[in-house]
């Protein structure tokens, strides 16, 4: 076989492996929803586990009712608390179905932040830009066009806490929780200076809650002694290579931290990251390879006890 024969071969097998990844990306795994479960040992020695849920990146379109479904269904695990780490919406229209969504979580204790997609919609740009570090994309500096405010009365009203650049206290199954959280530092609208302070001692356990896990907040919440940090917005890297993992974070985290539990070092003290990999995507990117698009169910437990992961 000539040299020309093979080259074309390899190519055309090439050409078809790759058309076969992206269909099986955008029509298998982006719709493939999967729970993941994990262990984090947080809390006061001999208090009983506190099971949180922890929602992320829906990106929700009305028109996604196999994800609604999925989500709402969620309820049956009976969490004694929801966080969500926001990028809710994908269109003005998405505030109805995203609370039909959300169902009977809504009933449960709750607290939440808005990530950039919750205050403007998705639209087209060249995917290559999102390879490039976070600091050098650029957001529009428009007016929001989403009913943010909207799912913000709806959220409220049912009873979850706001926490974009606001702290709050909760009594969760007879356990004292405190909570810190920033708006969304992807966009530059974190306030960390409003919720700083190191954690009151005599609280249960201490939260940090943010959308983009941005080293400054990390650092601020670390720094000031909360033990868990919640975050999304990294949608686990989106496109992962088997057996090696993502490729970027769309932040300034590290890869090895791009989804699930980690451990985040500050000024000499560390906290229990969990980063969700969230549930969906942009409506101009719907597809997600190696990375399939979660929920997680953290068990907190004592401290003296190991770490697990259902990943």
């Amino acid at each position: 076989m000539s040299f020309a024969r093979t080259a074309l071969k390899t190519t055309a097998v090439t050409t078809a492996l790759g058309a076969a990844c992206v269909a099986y990306a955008a029509a298998v795994e982006v719709r493939w929803f999967t729970l993941r479960r994990v262990t984090v040992p947080v809390l006061p020695e001999g208090t009983a586990p506190l099971r949180v849920l922890h929602l992320s990146d829906l990106h929700l379109m009305p028109t996604q009712e196999k994800k609604i479904r999925w989500v709402n269904e969620l309820a049956a695990l009976e969490p004694d608390l929801i966080v969500n780490t926001g990028d809710n919406l994908a269109s003005e229209y998405s505030v109805p179905p995203l609370l039909r969504a959300y169902g009977d979580l809504l009933d449960l204790p709750g607290v939440f932040v808005f990530g950039s997609n919750d205050y403007w919609k998705p639209h087209f740009k060249n995917p290559g830009k999102y390879l490039l570090p976070a600091n050098k994309q650029r957001h529009k500096p428009h007016g929001p066009d989403l009913p943010y405010e909207e799912m913000r009365r709806a959220f409220s009203g049912a009873g979850w806490t706001d926490l974009n650049n606001a702290k709050a206290t909760l009594k969760v199954n007879g356990l004292r929780l405190d909570f810190a959280g920033t708006d969304d530092p992807h966009i530059k609208r974190d306030r960390y200076d409003e919720v700083a302070g190191e954690i009151d001692p005599t609280a249960d356990l201490s939260i940090g809650v943010t959308h983009a896990p941005y080293q400054r907040v990390l650092n601020g919440f670390v720094g000031d002694g909360y033990p868990l940090v919640l975050a999304g917005h990294t949608h686990g890297g989106q496109l992962a290579v088997p057996f090696y993992g993502a490729l970027v974070t769309n932040c300034d985290l590290d890869t090895s931290r791009v989804k699930g539990l980690s451990t985040w070092g500050y000024d000499g003290r560390q906290a229990a990251l969990h980063v969700s990999a969230g549930l969906g995507t942009s409506p101009y990117a719907p597809v997600r390879f190696a990375c399939r698009p979660e929920a997680t169910l953290l068990t907190l437990v004592p401290r003296n006890n190991p770490i697990s992961s259902g990943r």
